[in-house]
């Protein structure tokens, strides 16, 4: 009996540890690159792709997005960045921002089926935002709609 409690107690503290260090191996997105941000006067919990495998990435695979979330890829530099459905399993909508929040080119209900055609903005841009698609036409986000950011991560190219 006693034997069965020790046993019981090492499962117990195997099982901690592993939590624990799961907990510790969590992508930085879930707790501090995840912000609210306003857009479109909703809020909009912002996952930030500031590295270029964060933004290779994107939301590739992922099987659903909520509608109050949105993911912004960061760049240094303002340019026409080029988006493609690439293992996308859901449809988007696409914004494209300058270097102070404002939309300035909008692609609505992006469908996954539009691999590999690339979409680019008519003007360089600093920021890209996407979000599920039908958020553009539900919150009526248009040209010239801010993207209210309380801050912006840094890049790292």
């Amino acid at each position: 009996m006693r034997r069965n409690f020790y046993l019981g107690v090492l499962l117990i503290g195997i099982v901690v540890i592993i939590a624990l260090f799961s907990y510790r191996t969590l992508p930085a997105t879930t707790t501090e690159q995840m912000l609210v941000a306003e857009f479109g006067g909703v809020s909009l919990k912002i996952e930030y792709a500031t590295t270029p495998e964060a933004r290779k990435q994107g939301l590739g695979g992922r099987a659903e997005i909520q509608e109050d979330y949105g993911m912004l890829f960061v760049f240094a530099n303002d340019d026409k960045y080029g988006f493609w459905m690439k293992d996308m399993l859901v449809p988007l909508d696409i914004f494209w921002l300058d270097s102070d929040g404002h939309v300035v080119s909008i692609i609505k209900d992006v469908a996954t089926s539009t691999y590999p055609n690339v979409f680019y903005p008519p003007e360089p841009a600093r920021y890209v935002l996407e979000t599920a698609a039908g958020f553009a036409r539900a919150h009526a986000i248009k040209t010239g709609t801010l993207l209210r950011l309380k801050n912006v991560p840094s890049v790292s190219e």
